[in-house]
């Protein structure tokens, strides 16, 4: 994959989408139901500890997002809530997958620290071969994703960078540091996605990258699909795909005309409560790699 010197980071591709049929593949996702939901501190921009939350409707979006899921041919596994920790329904902060290798979270707020050791004993209550308890901060899935190529590594509000050659060690792949500047994303799932990871296809939002980070984006993806501000502080970018159903939040109304050209079909659900704690689609989301 080459530069493309002619694609500005700021604009949509001005490529024609490439003709592909999108195949979709069975997945396997570990989901935290809300039960214990609430903001009762801030550690991200859009947290708000005066704004009540409404936990029912919480409970019912996150259950319209499973089923949702399993509709679509995936399978959802459970990770028991535990009182005391609001944001354990943002399970894809707590652990990455890949290749069947668990790298553990070790998170970078008090508050959430004890949901690390949650996600490790599930993993080895199902008997995961290999579970590794991190040594460097890192958040799971909100700082990683994962292409057919590369472990893609966001740092400058949570993870450490350290914590990218660990990552490196445990899952065997090229891991590939992007600077976060803007605090609205402080994670890299709320600034990129990834679309099919069988062909490296990438949605992000430039803007939330340092410009040195941009340039890298632009190099390895030169066809990704650029999203707009409006569409990124939807949390548009905070996305789960299975090659082809990209399921993101309906708010984020200017990806889906770009998604349905490029093969993809975009499925919208409604959130609005969870994203009282800053988060999403993907944030609730584990991708449980074979």
């Amino acid at each position: 994959m080459g530069f493309h010197p002619a694609l500005r980071s700021e604009e949509p591709s001005l490529r024609n989408p490439r003709l592909v049929e999108r195949r979709a593949t069975p997945r396997r996702y570990l989901m935290c139901p809300p039960a214990h939901f609430k903001v009762t501190y801030s550690i991200n921009p859009w947290m708000d500890p005066a704004k009540p939350v409404d936990v029912p409707l919480a409970v019912a979006q996150w259950e319209v997002l499973r089923d949702r899921y399993r509709g679509l041919g995936h399978t959802v596994e459970l990770l028991d809530p535990r009182p005391g920790l609001p944001d354990m329904v943002f399970a894809a902060n707590g652990a990455t997958v890949v290749d069947g290798r668990v790298l553990g979270a070790r998170f970078a707020h008090p508050e959430r620290e004890l949901e690390a050791a949650a996600h490790l004993e599930w993993f080895r209550a199902h008997r995961y071969a290999e579970v590794h308890e991190p040594v460097h901060v890192n958040e799971g899935e909100g700082d990683f994703a994962v292409t057919a190529s590369y472990v893609l590594a966001g740092r400058g509000f949570r993870a450490s960078p350290l914590s990218h050659g660990e990552a490196q060690e445990v899952f065997g792949r090229p891991v590939i540091g992007l600077d976060l500047v803007d605090p609205r994303f402080y994670h890299l799932d709320t600034a990129l996605a990834v679309l099919d990871d069988a062909d490296d296809s990438v949605m992000y939002y430039p803007a939330a990258f340092s410009p040195g980070s941009r340039a890298v984006l632009r190099r390895m993806f030169p066809d990704a699909l650029i999203a707009s501000e409006e569409d990124a502080v939807a949390f548009g970018l905070n996305a789960v795909s299975d090659g082809r159903n990209v399921v993101l939040p309906q708010g984020a109304v200017g990806l889906f005309g770009p998604l349905r050209e490029r093969g993809f079909v975009p499925v919208g659900v409604d959130l609005g409560e969870l994203l009282k704690g800053g988060g999403s689609v993907k944030c609730c989301t584990l991708e449980l790699r074979p």
